[in-house]
């Protein structure tokens, strides 16, 4: 079999996106897209300029050999703020400074990572996807911080239908952690509606109905049979 070529590539992860894209920003998998996620926006403007995604490659190899060192960290955050600096409305300042968040959420520093994504939630760079991933894992930093208003604030601009039901869901947590049960159920709800219009992933969405006192029932989605050993004896 011949080896993939760059543009089969790039559509294959487009098709992995445009079908499981809603699905994998909910809960726990909203870090995978958002922070390693990167590498279909790199191989996506690599033919634009190579020698800015030679540099976002450099970036994310010396943040993956940081280990925290703090010396080495600073000279991380000084690269990514020269690449924000010198193309602000950029796919690769937006890279940056997604990798500086992630630094950040290593450390559970999630302030830090509030003010590295701030840096770019306003880019006017022609690509709504990857700012819907911004504002959603920006307002999972807001949320870790009990910043519940500004979360909401932030998933209020959310309006791809691509990754509504992420933002519905992560609304929902936040109306939990506000002890408003009626706004949670309506949140789930509507995230529950549109992943099962699209047969999408959503076994911890129901568990989140479920705690809230909404049971659903989910005919299409296939469950492991838990079986009991009878003590016969």
């Amino acid at each position: 079999m011949s080896a993939m070529t760059d543009e089969e590539q790039l559509d294959s992860v487009k098709s992995f996106f445009k079908k499981y894209g809603s699905a994998m920003v909910t809960g726990v998998l909203i870090a995978l897209i958002a922070f390693f996620g990167w590498e279909y926006w790199q191989k996506k403007t690599l033919a634009e300029n190579q020698n800015q995604t030679a540099k976002i490659q450099q970036l994310m190899d010396e943040a993956r050999a940081a280990n925290g060192d703090a010396k080495v960290t600073a000279a991380l955050v000084s690269s990514a703020d020269k690449i924000v600096k010198d193309n602000p409305d950029s796919v690769q300042a937006i890279q940056a400074q997604i990798i500086m968040a992630k630094l950040a959420y290593d450390k559970n520093d999630y302030a830090l990572a509030e003010r590295e994504l701030k840096k770019v939630e306003n880019s006017k760079i022609k690509d709504a996807g990857l700012l819907q991933v911004v504002k959603i894992k920006l307002a999972d930093a807001q949320l870790a911080q009990k910043k519940f208003d500004d979360a909401l604030k932030t998933l209020s601009a959310v309006n791809d239908p691509a990754f509504q039901a992420s933002a519905d869901e992560m609304k929902g947590d936040i109306y939990v952690a506000k002890n408003d049960t009626e706004n949670a159920k309506k949140s789930y709800q509507a995230a529950w509606n549109a992943v099962v219009e699209r047969k999408q992933e959503r076994q911890i969405l129901q568990i989140k109905l479920e705690s809230v006192g909404v049971l659903v029932e989910d005919p299409d989605l296939e469950r492991p049979i838990l079986a009991t050993q009878v003590d016969e004896s």
